[in-house]
């Protein structure tokens, strides 16, 4: 072991490094789960796992002073314009021009074999080649990205051009503060860091734009979270300086990065095991209305629901309800949303309907005659994806034909 646990630097830049493996590695595998056998899904995954390599051997060569593990790490850092190459064509669909191809082919192999062999020592000069050269690498991919044939791609993917674009633009400072040599001041590499945001950014651009807004939301509140933990560590630290303050809030930046990337891939294969209820009507074969709530009824949320047809809606005057529950939905036994005030004679008995019933939800089924689904949903539940969940089944449902005649 040297001396790098009493240097508090390396101490950052490895957890640092540690946490952007990490993260890259739970992108892979949600990104493999998402699509086995893309090809460009397996150059992305060549290019982020080259990347994770790097910053976990990197972090090891340190913690342990192999310098066998230092100089994988290299060639990892040496390959990686490889990389970008490789992902810059599956996106393009098509092959870079030849000369580009070879020139990074040839200098990947050039500092992959001068970083094995230790021409590394004195680093200065090697930093400034494997720079020099990743910046002209992600340069060239920059321009065969920007004078692509926009005609040959579709919309979503001249979209996605424009956003991995945009991204690497704005983590290329993180990345050149990986190379110490060249940015002596800096107390802290955040290349980590870096490739953290990359692919949070990159997750968070898909889907619709109200859910990007959403997502993008939810990330910078993960980061400006971070961001204050770090700062309110360095606060209660005695003697604390600017530099130590910098590490903290990168240490702290990065870990709640991975571990967030970590939670919602673990979230989302959860919920990918255990099929919610539009995804079960969705492979059902049931015909009828019957046959769907009795499949619904295997579900938790509608264990315990009742289904009550004019007879069981004697007490509650269906007169009465029959045309206030015209063009009624889902009400919420809050009163929320309801349509009528709350002293309406209709507004009176569906509160003490759902109420005998200790329900939370009423979906309305049919109308002529009266068919009314009641609901409990826990508090813990009532989320707005419940909520949609269950306008859609009572659509699905309303729709279904009934096995009872009027």
């Amino acid at each position: 072991m040297t001396g790098g646990f009493a240097n508090p630097g390396l101490v950052a830049d490895s957890i640092v490094d540690l946490c952007g493996a990490l993260g890259l590695a739970v992108a892979m595998m949600s990104l493999r789960r998402r699509d086995p056998r893309g090809a460009l899904a397996r150059r992305f995954l060549v290019a982020m796992g080259l990347v994770a390599a790097l910053f976990l051997l990197r972090a090891l060569g340190w913690w342990s002073g192999s310098v066998l593990l230092s100089r994988l790490a290299l060639a990892c850092a040496a390959l990686f314009p490889l990389g970008a190459l490789i992902v810059t064509e599956g996106m393009l669909r098509r092959h870079a021009p030849r000369p580009g191809k070879i020139a990074v082919l040839a200098g990947s192999l050039l500092l992959v074999l001068a970083g094995l062999l230790g021409f590394d020592e004195p680093g200065r000069a090697y930093d400034l080649a494997l720079a020099g050269f990743q910046l002209l690498t992600i340069a060239f991919c920059g321009l065969l990205l920007f004078r692509r044939d926009q005609a040959s791609l579709t919309v979503s993917e001249n979209t996605s051009v424009w956003r991995l674009g945009l991204c690497a633009f704005l983590i290329l400072p993180f990345a050149l503060s990986d190379f110490r040599e060249l940015l002596p001041g800096l107390p802290v590499r955040l290349g980590g860091v870096g490739a953290l945001l990359l692919v949070s950014i990159l997750l968070v651009t898909g889907g619709a734009a109200p859910a990007r807004r959403q997502r993008f939301a939810m990330l910078s509140l993960r980061v400006a979270a971070a961001l204050l933990l770090g700062f309110a560590t360095a606060l209660v630290t005695p003697d604390a300086g600017f530099a130590h303050a910098a590490r903290l809030c990168a240490v702290a930046l990065a870990g709640v990065l991975a571990i967030a990337l970590a939670v919602d891939a673990l979230s989302s294969a959860f919920d990918a095991e255990a099929p919610g209820i539009l995804d079960s009507l969705a492979r059902s074969r049931a015909q009828t209305r019957e046959a769907l709530i009795a499949q619904l009824a295997t579900h938790p949320l509608f264990g315990s629901a009742r289904r009550l047809d004019e007879a069981a809606l004697a007490d509650y005057d269906p007169a009465i309800l029959r045309p206030a529950l015209h063009g009624i939905g889902v009400l919420h036994a809050s009163g929320r949303g309801w349509p009528w005030p709350a002293t309406d004679p209709a507004a009176e008995r569906l509160a003490a309907l759902m109420a005998s019933h200790a329900a939370s939800h009423l979906l309305v089924l049919g109308e002529a005659p009266l068919d009314l689904l009641l609901v409990t949903v826990p508090v813990v539940s009532a989320d707005p994806a419940t909520e949609t969940a269950l306008a859609l089944v009572r659509r699905l449902l309303a729709t279904a034909p009934s096995e009872t005649t009027a």
